[in-house]
């Protein structure tokens, strides 16, 4: 009768583990890219990144319903800059769609609107603003304002025809409030998204090169020969560099707060918790990058193929309300899209996993699929 060995083996994990961190220690070069290159990496883009754009996601609660607010409205649709997506019944729930990421802008207008622009007096129109994006919301109230000045314009052209000449009031006015930024200061927006990038490349470059090494050294067959599962190789070689990556993350979160003084309003066991979470689908993309890549050179290369659309389509530089439906799709399918509602729901929203339970589950299924790909991909490489 022949006994069965048990799929996964603690003993043989742990050697694994231990073989890996002996290894790291024995290439101070990857350690120091590991916790030098973060750092380095957010003093020079913190300094040098800025962005700019349009149809940003509106919610509008329109009190008056009447042609008047409705032309407003559709005045500021026309500037391109905003895109109503919702239609809200109370100040509460503008304010909640705000929270939950779903609108940028809020324009709320009051119950009199249309009789104070009849009677020819100043009517307000409140606007809130998301200022977590701040070239977004300097975009927004700039043709909000020049919105109002040629409506205002056009009203008051109105009644100077019909009561004759007359001293030009503007008639409507806006009352801007901007939230979670209030100075729309870019590096508030930018330095918990660069926190996301470079934590994003540095993990993956360094755990790219993981497989590649092995077999470059030619110790990858001896590991093919020993009774080493690839499940228990693959998360073996995963360990020692989640624990790099957390400690990687910390110090540049801390960087990001005291260098930069952008504060961290959420719950920080949550955004630690969360960060491990984008850590390992990181790391597990790496892995998988060094199962198909056969050199070094070919694991750089696919890395940077990696890099780049996540850098452009997750909305790092640009809302990604304001690409094409396909693109978006293009994007929802990179993990650190998730990872950056994350870190600018924690950092300046202060908001929890109510708001964030979508992205977390996403970036778990992310993980879980990633790390299963990479070992069954391991697994074909060596029968």
């Amino acid at each position: 009768m022949q006994l069965t060995k048990p799929s996964f083996n603690w003993l043989r994990f742990t050697s694994i583990i231990k073989k890996e961190i002996l290894q790291i220690r024995r290439d101070p070069p990857s350690l120091a890219i590991a916790i030098i290159m973060p750092i380095f990496m957010l003093l020079l883009f913190g300094y040098a990144v800025n962005s700019d754009i349009e149809h940003l996601s509106t919610g509008v609660w329109d009190q008056d319903k009447s042609a008047e607010s409705r032309e407003f409205i559709q005045n500021l649709v026309n500037t391109k800059s905003f895109q109503v997506l919702y239609y809200a019944n109370s100040y509460d729930q503008i304010q909640e769609l705000i929270d939950q990421g779903k609108i940028k802008i809020g324009i709320i207008i009051p119950p009199d609107y249309s009789h104070l622009l009849d009677k020819g007096e100043s009517a307000s129109v409140q606007m809130l603003v998301d200022g977590t994006e701040p070239n977004a919301a300097k975009t927004a109230l700039t043709h909000a304002e020049l919105t109002i000045q040629h409506q205002a314009l056009d009203r008051q052209q109105q009644l100077l025809a019909k009561q004759g000449v007359g001293s030009f009031e503007p008639s409507i006015s806006i009352v801007p409030r901007i939230l979670y930024n209030p100075n729309m200061k870019s590096l508030v927006f930018n330095i918990p998204a660069l926190i996301g990038l470079i934590m994003q490349n540095v993990t993956a470059i360094l755990t790219a090169f993981a497989l590649v090494r092995e077999k470059e050294r030619g110790t990858m067959e001896q590991l093919v020969v020993t009774p080493v599962r690839p499940i228990e190789l693959i998360l073996g070689k995963l360990v020692p560099y989640v624990g790099i990556g957390l400690f990687s993350f910390s110090i540049v979160l801390l960087t990001g707060v005291y260098w930069f003084g952008v504060p961290v309003k959420g719950s920080i066991p949550l955004l630690m918790l969360l960060s491990l979470l984008f850590l390992i689908t990181t790391l597990a993309i790496g892995i998988l990058i060094s199962t198909v890549a056969k050199t070094q050179l070919q694991a750089m290369q696919i890395s940077f193929a990696f890099i780049l659309p996540s850098v452009l389509l997750s909305g790092f530089i640009f809302p990604r309300e304001t690409m094409p439906t396909i693109i978006q799709w293009f994007g929802g399918l990179i993990p650190l899209t998730y990872f950056l509602e994350i870190l600018r729901g924690i950092f300046l929203k202060g908001i929890g996993l109510e708001y964030l339970w979508r992205e977390t589950l996403i970036l778990s299924v992310f993980a879980l699929i990633i790390c299963t790909i990479a070992i069954v991909k391991f697994h074909k490489r060596i029968e």
